[in-house]
């Protein structure tokens, strides 16, 4: 209990370091309305006590809503203050160096720009509001903001029979975190509509139990795809991140969540695969065309390395075309794209583009993710082998996502 409560207060001085200085552009701005500063406090403390209120009650287990509504409120709270610290602390720094320079001259009663100081205050408050209405946005809208993201990819060996054939990819699905079911419907009906051949799902159905899908068992049931659906494991579905009364109760999580893949109507995958078949286009009875779908468990650069490729493809035909399903898109760096076999594409997730971001097609793609993962979101391409990233459906720990937007991949192949 007490290196909780030291965390808690650590944390609390913090928050109110913040809370100080920023409150210094609204008491220059509005020096005589005792009801905006007593609204800032008022907010501001609200915080600390439901921050306290959280962690006392705290659950990795059962994150709940608490904990996303907090995140939501720090986020909301913090972010805009640290541009009104960030722009009053270099008024201060300058004001510092003015008021020396006063000092070694002859008029040693100059003023310290006050009116520049109300102009800095009203520019930070300004530009806060920016991040303050995006945060909103991404809390109330942004994260059931579906969209639906298209590539068509040529190969030259791709079968014929396989031209035109359509993949919808979704991936951390995080079902723990949803709180909104007309919403989620909404992006279940939106999958169907792209009518594609197979549904490939990559990773993280839960944050980490098991039981955190069993509301929305029959809302993803709904999924269609004529030629099946395939899943495999992500980083989030093996339970590591709590602490279980026993190993017997977390390998009997493991137990519900494979059962549960298989109500939804899942094949999932664990370091095999299986070939996707269609009549072959030279009229002889019974001859088929296929291309083989790999799926391993989590590889994850700095996670736990539970994939095995060269066991998941240790049957297959070098010739063969080949698709790839791993949850980590450091896989595809560390040991996809130099692979003894060629695989032709790899579908990924895990990143979620963080949730935050500035995507502007033709202009700008970033995430404070592609510090730490340089293939985060999107199509790349090296000597002729693709990773496409998805930047996820659901969302996880902050309950909202701005500018990266919750991803229903479509890709078309086609033969060159």
């Amino acid at each position: 209990m007490i290196p909780i409560l030291f965390r808690i207060l650590i944390f609390l001085i913090f928050l109110g370091l913040i809370d100080w200085y920023s409150y210094q552009a609204f008491k220059t701005l509005f020096p005589t309305q005792t009801w905006v500063k007593a609204s800032f406090w008022i907010f501001s403390i609200a915080i600390y006590l439901f921050t306290i209120f959280v962690f006392l009650t705290f659950d990795r287990g059962n994150i709940g809503l608490n904990f996303g509504r907090l995140m939501s409120l720090l986020v909301l709270s913090i972010l805009p203050k640290l541009i009104i610290l960030a722009f009053l602390f270099g008024e201060d720094v300058f004001r510092f160096f003015a008021g020396i320079f006063q000092s070694l001259g002859e008029n040693r009663q100059g003023d310290f720009l006050p009116d520049r100081r109300k102009f800095i205050s009203q520019t930070a408050l300004l530009l806060s509001t920016i991040p303050f209405l995006g945060i909103l946005h991404g809390v109330l809208i942004g994260k059931y903001r579906y969209r639906v993201v298209s590539h068509t990819l040529e190969f030259d060996d791709l079968p014929e029979e396989f031209d035109g054939f359509t993949i919808t990819q979704i991936s951390d699905i995080h079902s723990g975190s949803f709180d909104n079911k007309k919403k989620l419907e909404y992006g279940i009906d939106l999958i169907n509509q792209q009518e594609s051949d197979v549904i490939l799902f990559t990773g993280d159905l839960v944050n980490n139990q098991s039981r955190e899908m069993e509301p929305w068992i029959e809302t993803f049931k709904k999924l269609k795809a004529p030629m099946g659906k395939y899943s495999i494991l992500g980083n989030h579905d093996y339970g590591d991140y709590i602490a279980w009364p026993s190993q017997e109760a977390k390998a009997a999580n493991m137990q519900r969540l494979f059962q549960i893949q298989e109500e939804l109507g899942f094949k999932l995958l664990r370091n095999e695969s299986v070939q996707l078949q269609k009549p072959a286009l030279s009229g002889v009875e019974g001859a088929v065309a296929s291309i083989d779908l790999i799926g391993v468990e989590n590889w994850g650069k700095g996670f736990a390395q539970h994939g095995d490729l060269p066991k998941a493809a240790a049957n297959l035909s070098d010739q063969s075309f080949k698709i790839l399903m791993s949850h980590d898109p450091s896989h595809f760096d560390e040991e996809v794209k130099s692979f003894s076999q060629f695989i032709h594409l790899t579908l990924s997730g895990h990143t979620h583009g963080m949730q935050f971001g500035i995507e502007i097609p033709g202009w700008i793609k970033w995430s404070p993710v592609s510090l730490r993962y340089p293939k985060w979101a999107g199509l790349y391409e090296e000597l002729g082998r693709y990773l496409h990233v998805n930047r996820g459906f659901g969302f996880l720990a902050f309950p909202g996502r701005v500018g990266i937007w919750p991803e229903i991949t479509v890709l078309k192949l086609k033969r060159k």
